[in-house]
């Protein structure tokens, strides 16, 4: 069997399984490995700055554990938008509105593009103020300044790419972002050391390089997904004529989305409140957080992908009016969610110094975030469990209960744990805060599904209020 076979039986589109009938976990592997694939070419953005700043210098890898927070910041303000519209596709496709479908996705492509700008001009003018805020020190903030304005800017590129990737997922189609998210990942690890260090013919650039490989690869990578559906053979399909700013259909995204981002945004305001507390000890334990959230990051790719997967399963199901089915899906993701990222947990326990230090030499930023690492590492399994249920929640477009949950976790469990914790002792606080809030987490999670709180979320019974010609059957512009 050649290269090519053995790749199309592993990665199979939406034409090759269905997934509001038949088994269960085949559609589900199917739909979650290529979202696990697309989140860690994802991460290695992000790890690929990581690790050729770290090499650049230890105030830029400082730097880049500031500007992250308020990157992710940013994007969850917006991330409702791309969670609503992939709802609503899922639920459409699942019933077989098509027409509906598509104009669902026009309209998100149209608001999120919009609201990206917006929040990409308020990211330039504040960050300063913003960083400043957060504690970053007077040789960290000129470097975090550079990064942030670069990416305010750019910000258009990075949304819009998300949304794709969210409207693709809901109709059933994850192996299309795989593909796009692969080259461009391959494009900004190949031009990230060309403008951090000034190889060739480039400037050293230094951080701001970083950036700019960034926000390049990515606006790129957006230029293809908007050529894929508007072309509409693959996944679902976007028009011009669609595209039209319709403010009604605005409140309905709106509804869905809001507590999506609320979710999203109380998800970053968490790491960007934790860094208050980080900034209070030396760059090195600072940095070393930087690097243990980026390390949580990849082992949590299984969990968010297959949380993605359930939404998806869970949107669609409902719509095909298969409720039970959606409710096994979720059962099914959570155990095995527990049960493998529970291994992946002792795995990274054992030998975090060496994971770590794939990211730096400096011994005392291995040793922090080798500790961080050890002390999260045996609760991987319960914040697999609750991504599984939340995924379910927001498929069934009850974006409010899982915005809820994200809160408590964050907000009133893993923030004031560590603000207690570390003034008795010291960093170690922090690093128990993550432990004590995914294990809770989880445990709210499932008591909170298993009183059915995720039943009745049927989107496809409201129609959308627009003029009857705008629905009734596929677009056919370009």
């Amino acid at each position: 069997m050649g290269v090519r076979d053995r790749i199309e039986r592993l990665f199979k589109g939406p034409e090759e399984f269905d997934l509001t009938s038949g088994g269960i976990a085949r559609p589900l592997f199917f739909l979650s490995l290529p979202i696990v694939i697309t989140n860690l070419f994802q991460t290695a953005y992000n790890l690929a700055d990581t690790f050729w700043l770290g090499q650049y210098s230890t105030d830029a890898l400082a730097a880049i554990s500031f500007a992250f927070p308020m990157v992710f910041l940013l994007i969850a303000l917006g991330l409702g938008l791309s969670v609503a519209g992939s709802v609503l596709v899922a639920q459409y496709t699942g019933a077989g509105a098509e027409a509906e479908a598509e104009y669902a996705a026009s309209q998100t492509v149209t608001f999120a593009v919009l609201a990206s700008l917006l929040l990409g001009a308020g990211g330039y003018l504040f960050v300063d103020e913003f960083l400043a805020v957060m504690g970053a020190s007077a040789d960290v903030l000129p470097m975090a300044t550079g990064y942030m304005e670069i990416i305010s800017l750019g910000l258009f590129s990075m949304f819009g790419f998300a949304v794709f990737v969210s409207l693709m997922r809901g109709y059933g189609d994850t192996v299309t972002p795989m593909l796009v998210m692969f080259g461009s990942v391959v494009l900004n690890i190949v031009i990230d050391p060309f403008l951090i260090f000034g190889w060739g013919p480039f400037p050293a650039l230094g951080i701001e390089g970083a950036a700019i490989a960034t926000v390049f690869s990515r606006a790129l990578a957006f230029a293809v997904g908007l050529a894929v559906m508007f072309r509409g053979t693959r996944g679902v399909r976007i028009s011009l004529r669609d595209m039209a700013p319709d403010l009604t259909y605005l409140r309905r995204l709106a509804r869905i989305g809001i507590p999506a981002s609320v979710e999203g945004t109380g998800r970053a305001l968490s790491m960007n409140l934790l860094l208050l507390i980080v900034a209070f000890f030396p760059d090195t334990v600072v940095a070393g957080y930087g690097i243990g959230t980026r390390v949580f990051s990849v082992v949590f790719l299984p969990a968010i992908a297959v949380a993605r997967g359930v939404e998806t399963m869970t949107g669609q199901n409902i719509g095909a009016g298969e409720p039970d089915r959606a409710e096994r899906a979720a059962g099914l993701a959570a155990k095995t969610l527990f049960f493998v990222l529970t291994g992946v947990g002792v795995v990274a326990w054992v030998f975090a110094v060496p994971i770590v230090g794939v990211f730096t030499t400096d011994p005392a930023v291995v040793d922090a975030a080798a500790t961080f690492v050890r002390y999260v590492a045996l609760t991987f399994g319960f914040m697999g469990v609750m991504r599984a249920y939340t995924g379910s929640f927001r498929g069934a477009g009850e974006t409010l209960t899982a915005a809820a949950l994200s809160v408590v976790m964050l907000g009133l469990v893993r923030f004031p744990i560590a603000w207690v914790a570390s003034g008795w002792v010291g960093e170690t606080g922090i690093w128990l805060s993550f432990a004590v809030s995914n294990v809770l987490g989880a445990l709210v999670a499932y008591a909170w599904y298993r009183r059915g709180g995720w039943r009745g979320g049927d989107l496809t019974r409201e129609r959308v209020d627009v003029e009857d010609a705008a629905i009734e059957g596929p677009s056919t512009d370009g």
